[in-house]
């Protein structure tokens, strides 16, 4: 029985609300996380017109593998190999140094398949605003400038994607601290 692309989506909210139950972002508010994913899956399908279920319901769920106990092999059995195989290509390897991890991202920016660099930039998108506007408490005005410029070189790599959601990150970007 298939189901509906709209019941697909609210699946994967279900499930990453779920997941990410006790955690919280670091922002001086500590947020609920859930609110990064549905920021993700907003900035697409209502800044950038993204229709594709598959890549909403891997933004929805892009961290649940990197930053929860999901497995792969669960997110395939419950939303299939397309949205399993995006998910799995923006999620870092943990047992690799911060450093290691951040310059795998720039390298591998330009590989991503077209879903993968959607939801790789709303990524960003979201945490430069986040950021710009709500950053952890712990971050100094250097490690905040870092992390765009870094952002930035990630999303250079993807370049071409999505112009439109492009000049959304640009925009994003010029409120550096």
């Amino acid at each position: 029985m298939e189901t509906s692309n709209e019941a697909t989506l609210f699946s994967a909210l279900a499930f990453a609300a779920d997941k990410h139950r006790n955690q919280r972002r670091k922002d001086p508010e500590a947020s609920p996380y859930i609110n990064h994913p549905i920021a993700l899956a907003r900035i697409l399908a209502a800044e950038g017109s993204v229709t594709d279920t598959a890549t909403l319901a891997a933004a929805v769920l892009h961290d649940t593998i990197e930053d929860t106990k999901t497995t792969a092999d669960e997110l395939r059995r419950l939303f299939g190999d397309r949205v399993t195989n995006i998910v799995l290509e923006v999620t870092d390897d943990k047992s690799l140094l911060k450093a290691e991890r951040k310059k795998r991202q720039i390298e591998q920016a330009p590989f991503l398949t077209p879903q993968a660099k959607l939801v790789k930039l709303a990524d960003k998108i979201a945490n430069l605003r986040d950021v710009a506007v709500r950053s952890p408490a712990d971050w100094s005005l250097d490690r905040r400038r870092e992390y765009f410029d870094w952002a930035k070189q990630v999303i250079d790599g993807l370049r071409g994607v999505h112009p439109q959601l492009e000049a959304v990150f640009d925009t994003a970007y010029q409120a550096k601290p």
